[in-house]
């Protein structure tokens, strides 16, 4: 065994020689990110040396994190075996403590666009306790006699506190029941108490509200980012991670269970709502995240023919997944359409009744696994996305989330950039919509040609102080975008050819993604009655910019809109309306799902979408 030592935590592992950095961290329960999923492909888990025999790089080491860096003593965890007692600094590039995600608000006083029938009632009864001896009844049958119930509608749980519950108030008690099943026997009148969770489990974050199953009111609201990001930034790292292997699996579902428990506390005690008169959850997310939250191994979700274990609708009780709300609680998870079309698609076709639309209509939801919808009440058609974790800023040289003092808008504006951070705070890296920002503006002005490439033949053409930003440094060409002390940087914050590159690869699957839609459908744009961008990304994102850099399809600025976290919003339908909930499953039936890779034309138009429109 040999003494591993992280910091700054400070803590001292006891590890096996040979083993890399990363497992070990893993398998003592420390967290070292690990965007690729560990395969040396992206630069998240690299650890500096602080003491010990730093060894030398490995061929990942020098393409990910350049000369300068492996010099420094930085290597990438996930290749580095340990075979002398060391100590590394674990370095996450910034504090991801103050990141941005879009929950699933509605606008103040906007009323929720359904019947609301949540399937749960709550009745208050008084029941009759035996007096003598030599009554043959019991108090299972009192309760059932008192709401016209049979003991085929009571779990052997609900029997655990019922006497108690019966006889604190004197017979008076509040029944819970959704649908004919009883879910809870509550001492005295809590018949106005009934609440319900509405989920969203994706791959980067996962958003949770409270909900009053009466009203519709929300009453608090947490997001959080998904914790299984260090085990892999995309789905299929994740697979990978878990592929075979039901100890990860379980790993990796523990976690997830574990942060919907923390959400759980945290929206209670924001809200005074006590966690047992939650009765209803609903939960969307993709095929994967779906697959580990039920501890489903997802392995061949990730093998050609990406087939899921299972598609329909599923409601089990809240204890058999461990989530701390009442325990008989029903745990309603919506359909899925195929391996990479989830619950989450169907949510957004929920929640923008695009299936209800007389004129075709597109949403597109952006994310790490990106999914685009197309049509109308006529025919709906689905494919999968996957934007990678790029925008989330992972593979980008000073990528970040959109953390505090990440860069999320950039200008040009007397001949030079302008930039704006989160929280107006010291420029710390760039993010998502900054990226995209940063292209747009940089093709405009002639610095990015329509191929991506980072031009250095035309320097002249430029104004001074941008023109001063472009450099070559070897063979890498990058511009400059803040140097220390500029809006506050304390190093220099460069975008890169192989950055250019990265979201080149992110923008070609999600444009390709809605192109192929509308050659399959025969839709060309000027037939597209609106663009519909939903999650916490689309929603953050400048429409002029995505236009720009042919992000999106090239519709007028008025036919697209924000549709804000349409997946949460369609999670929160179904958990208001039993009517809804039914309605997500026949739109899962009739979503024609479209495999891209399949089509003997995608390899074309994914070519042709990872190019710049020229200006």
């Amino acid at each position: 065994m040999v003494a591993l030592t992280l910091l700054p935590a400070g803590v001292t592992l006891q590890v096996t020689s040979g083993a890399t950095i990363l497992a070990s961290a893993h398998a003592a329960g420390a967290d070292i990110e690990a965007t690729c999923g560990g395969r040396g492909r992206c630069t998240s888990c690299r650890v500096k040396f602080v003491s010990g025999i730093v060894p030398p790089p490995t061929i990942m080491d020098e393409v990910q994190l350049g000369d300068a860096l492996v010099r420094e003593g930085y290597r990438l965890s996930c290749q580095c075996r340990i075979s002398d007692p060391i100590t590394v600094q674990v370095s996450p590039p910034v504090d991801d403590q103050s990141f941005q995600i879009l929950g699933g608000e509605r606008p103040a006083g906007a009323p929720m666009p359904v019947t609301i029938d949540a399937g749960v009632s709550k009745r208050l009864v008084r029941v009759t306790l035996p007096t003598e001896e030599h009554h043959q009844t019991s108090d299972l049958e009192a309760v059932l006699t008192a709401v016209g119930r049979t003991p085929d509608d009571c779990s052997p749980e609900v029997l655990k506190n019922l006497p108690k519950a019966l006889r604190e108030h004197g017979g008076e008690v509040t029944v819970a029941s959704f649908g004919r099943r009883i879910l809870s026997v509550e001492p005295g009148d809590t018949h106005l108490l009934t609440f319900g969770l509405a989920i969203d489990v994706g791959t980067t974050s996962v958003v949770t509200t409270l909900m009053e199953l009466a009203s519709g009111e929300q009453l608090a609201s947490v997001s959080s980012l998904n914790p299984q990001a260090v085990f892999g930034g995309d789905l299929m790292s994740r697979i990978a991670f878990a592929q075979f292997d039901p100890g990860k699996l379980r790993k990796l579902q523990t976690r997830i269970i574990g942060l919907l428990n923390q959400h759980i506390e945290q929206v209670c005690r924001d809200s005074g709502v006590l966690a047992k008169w939650i009765y209803k959850v609903v939960v969307v997310g993709n095929t994967c995240m779906h697959h580990v939250l039920l501890g489903i191994d997802p392995s061949y979700v990730g093998l050609a023919p990406y087939a899921p274990v299972m598609r329909h609708p599923l409601t089990l009780c809240a204890r058999e997944l461990f989530l701390k709300v009442n325990p008989e609680a029903r745990v309603c998870l919506l359909p899925i359409v195929a391996g990479f079309v989830g619950a989450d698609a169907v949510a957004v076709a929920l929640a923008t009744r695009i299936d209800e639309s007389a004129e075709i209509r597109i949403a597109v939801d952006i994310g790490t696994n990106g999914e685009v919808l197309l049509g109308s009440r006529e025919h709906l058609w689905a494919c999968s996305a996957p934007a990678g974790p790029a925008l989330e800023g992972a593979q980008i040289r000073h990528g970040m989330r959109a953390a505090l003092g990440a860069i999320d808008r950039v200008t040009l504006e007397g001949g030079d950039l302008k930039l704006h951070t989160v929280g107006d705070a010291s420029a710390q890296g760039i993010c998502g919509s900054g990226l995209i920002d940063a292209i747009a503006v940089l093709l405009d002005a002639g610095v990015i040609d329509w191929t991506g490439l980072i031009d250095l033949d035309h320097l002249d053409r430029l104004p001074a102080p941008l023109r001063g930003r472009v450099i070559k440094a070897g063979d890498e060409r990058a511009v400059i975008l803040a140097r220390p002390g500029e809006s506050g940087a304390t190093r220099e914050i460069a975008l890169t050819q192989d950055d250019v590159r990265q979201v080149q690869l992110c923008k070609g699957a999600i444009a390709s993604g809605a192109a192929m839609l509308q050659k399959i459908a025969g839709v060309p744009d000027d037939k597209v009655a609106e663009l519909m961008l939903a999650g916490g990304f689309g929603n953050y994102l400048s429409i002029p910019s995505a236009l720009r850099i042919g992000l999106i399809p090239a519709l007028p600025e008025p036919r697209i809109r924000y549709v804000g976290n349409a997946a949460v919003l369609g999670a929160q339908l179904a958990l208001l309306s039993e009517a809804e909930r039914g309605r997500a499953t026949q739109i899962a039936r009739n979503i024609e799902h479209v495999s891209l890779a399949a089509h003997p034309d995608f390899q074309d138009v994914f070519v042709d979408c990872m190019n710049f429109p020229r200006a």
